[in-house]
């Protein structure tokens, strides 16, 4: 096989602390390797919107080498940019100005949506890329399973603060939210008991509450999560039981966004985004009034979910960041791809790229959590690894 000589990355879905070390050290590892990068922005829309051409599109194209990326390990964000395109999903209103209109009939499969990855794939080649990393969330992911599929040789690195990405135990983003989550709620304490209340905070988790029972974890309060819908006449009486027995007269919970009580539906509204999401009805506002409304008891409500993505990753972030793009250059120069880097067994790893079809991981119930209690469990983690539960290996 051919050396490895032009390699794409790109950044999709939310940002997270932690993806610009990603990126600088692909290119820093990339020079020793004597491979150009060439940064692709907006995430998938880049592959769907570049113009082609002799010359490459400054929109969508950043050409990265030692120079440019020297300092930016040092923010937070992306200096890429990001976006939630679906390239599978494109709206007609979306479509890129220089796309025929013939072209773009043979790619619609439904009334005004159409499927771009034939663009997504001509764009690659034209670009003449050897590998291509992706670094996302599922939704991201997915569609890198997809293009790997076509042979498009690529790597996928994990991110996201909800660390709810199949195949690892951890991913980028996720203790910087843990961090951030606890140094917050430790400065609000004092708001919360100077007005004697119950202090209610809404935190990532659509679907899966590692991070809001971590920050549980690390801050000794209580949480309710996606996973188990939870009994709110029993929350409710344990947290007036908190406030009762709390000198300053207050009590805490942390709630995953996905969070539900017995008999009551999570409410959706808004319309779905490219990859079917639409957005749910704030419950950390919906337990506050249903609190206020049984018991008359005041409430502070905080959102803590663009707070955590803000800033400059915290040093575990950084660490992995930095191991996860050394690893994925590893296994490019050994020729190496359709993997996504992970850790396992708290040791780095690689293992298959996510199926869609899996959706997302899922916290261990009876390992992690005290459904009576609404608290994560202290004991029983003799030869867990550390930090984060166990995923299953890809054999």
């Amino acid at each position: 096989m051919k050396a490895v000589q032009r390699i794409g990355i790109l950044t999709g879905g939310g940002d997270v602390p932690g993806l610009n070390p990603v990126i600088k050290s692909v290119v820093y590892d990339a020079t020793e390797m004597k491979a150009e990068v060439i940064g692709i922005r907006r995430g998938w829309e880049g592959l769907t919107h570049m113009r082609p051409g002799p010359e490459m599109d400054p929109e969508y194209l950043r050409p990265l080498d030692r120079i440019s990326t020297r300092g930016i390990d040092r923010t937070g964000g992306t200096v890429l940019h990001t976006s939630r395109t679906n390239p599978r999903k494109i709206k007609k209103s979306r479509l890129p100005a220089h796309l025929s209109a013939e072209r773009a009939r043979q790619m619609e499969y439904g009334e005004g949506m159409y499927d771009l990855t034939p663009v997504v794939l001509d764009n690659i080649a034209a670009l003449k890329l050897d590998c291509l990393i992706v670094i996302g969330g599922d939704d991201t992911l997915s569609f890198a399973q997809v293009l790997e599929g076509k042979g498009v040789p690529l790597m996928g690195i994990p991110k996201t603060m909800d660390n709810d990405v199949q195949g690892t135990e951890y991913c980028i983003g996720f203790s910087t939210a843990i961090t951030r989550a606890k140094d917050l709620i430790t400065r609000q304490r004092t708001t919360i008991g100077s007005h004697e209340r119950i202090g209610i905070f809404r935190i990532f988790g659509r679907d899966a509450g590692f991070t809001a029972l971590y920050t549980a974890y690390v801050t000794a309060t209580r949480c309710v999560i996606p996973e188990v819908e939870f009994d709110l006449e029993r929350l409710i009486a344990q947290l007036m039981e908190d406030k009762k027995n709390n000198p300053s007269k207050y009590s805490l919970v942390i709630a995953s966004e996905g969070a539900v009580w017995k008999g009551e539906s999570v409410r959706e509204y808004g319309e779905s985004d490219a990859y079917g999401h639409r957005k749910k009805v704030d419950i950390g506002h919906a337990l506050g009034e249903e609190i206020r409304r049984r018991t008359g008891e005041e409430t502070i409500i905080s959102d803590l979910t663009y707070d955590l993505r803000s800033g400059e990753p915290d040093a575990l972030d950084q660490m992995v960041a930095i191991t996860f793009a050394n690893v994925a250059m590893d296994l490019i120069r050994d020729r190496v791809h359709g993997r996504l880097i992970a850790v396992q067994d708290g040791k780095y790893t690689h293992a298959p790229l996510p199926d869609p079809k899996m959706g997302p991981r899922k916290l261990d119930i009876a390992n992690l959590y005290n459904v009576e209690r609404f608290r994560p469990q202290y004991s029983r983690k003799l030869g867990m690894p550390l930090l984060l539960s166990a995923v299953k290996t890809d054999g």
